[in-house]
């Protein structure tokens, strides 16, 4: 089986249908609650928050080195003559750093990306990169793929208490801007690779209805740049925001697809229960 192999981590929230349907290999993370690690596939994102709700310690790790390399081993026993590996930010994560290690020891050549992005803003790139193996590219044409599609996707959200993003060191210049202030609900961005704060809001409804303004304009920038264009709206445990926010962007720009999902295990530990996201991404 010739051709190139796609491979990307938990973090890009495909759901287990989808990443088989589009032949893409999904690599792990872990959550630890109470010093017990499990792959995020194991554990619920409801789970998480009830833990976090309760005070439970709680925290993440990369995937090992050996088990990405491993995985590199078997898609390349398997008939692939290439790899690309596309992962969560690296200035988020040491998933694209474990990646690389694995590669520089992988059986065939493994090019691995750095989305600079998170949840489906990287899994929209995964997509696409995926379908572009599947058509018969090379790994340099699919990972060019990824990359301008995450680079072309915009990410809102907003999280109902920053401590925990301020708690993992997840919110880079996030935390010069919001400085103390605990109580707002802040609406963050995804830019560089970087966490980084956008806006501050008092209440979830604000946050709600700045957020589907956002979704908006998004929507409509994308739109003038292709005719398909995919959207995503993400939650921990907040299905009924994330749902009123489906309702008034449905229909809102024509040939527009959303997705609801609440955010991985792992995502979900960093941000918090109640946050509230946007994931807008053009088909470049």
């Amino acid at each position: 089986m010739a051709g190139v192999a796609v491979v990307t981590d938990s973090t890009s929230s495909l759901d287990p249908v989808q990443a088989t349907r589009a032949n893409v290999t999904v690599i792990p993370l872990q959550v630890v609650i109470d010093d017990r690690s499990r792959p995020e596939s194991e554990v619920p994102a409801s789970e998480v928050a009830a833990a976090l709700r309760s005070g439970r310690r709680v925290s993440t790790s990369r995937p090992a080195p050996e088990l990405i390399g491993a995985i590199y081993a078997d898609l390349a026993e398997a008939g692939y003559d290439a790899i690309v590996s596309v992962h969560l930010s690296a200035k988020i994560s040491g998933t694209c750093a474990a990646a690389e290690r694995a590669a520089s020891t992988a059986p065939v050549p493994v090019t691995v990306v750095d989305s600079a992005t998170l949840a489906m803003a990287a899994g929209f790139a995964v997509l696409s990169g995926a379908a572009a193996a599947r058509a018969g590219d090379s790994a340099e044409t699919v990972a060019a793929l990824v990359r301008r599609r995450a680079i072309a996707t915009t990410t809102y959200f907003y999280v109902d208490n920053l401590e925990y993003l301020r708690r993992g060191g997840r919110i880079g210049t996030a935390a010069a801007v919001l400085g103390s202030a605990l109580s707002v609900k802040p609406l963050l961005t995804v830019t560089d690779g970087v966490i980084q704060a956008y806006e501050r809001v008092r209440t979830e409804s604000k946050a709600l209805a700045r957020l589907e303004e956002l979704g908006l304009a998004a929507l409509a920038q994308a739109a003038g740049q292709t005719d398909r264009v995919d959207v995503a709206v993400h939650h921990l445990d907040n299905l009924e925001g994330a749902q009123r926010l489906v309702d008034r962007l449905s229909g809102r720009v024509v040939g527009s697809d959303i997705v609801v999902s609440e955010v991985s295990a792992v995502l979900g530990v960093h941000v918090g229960p109640g946050t509230l996201g946007i994931v807008v991404s053009p088909q470049v």
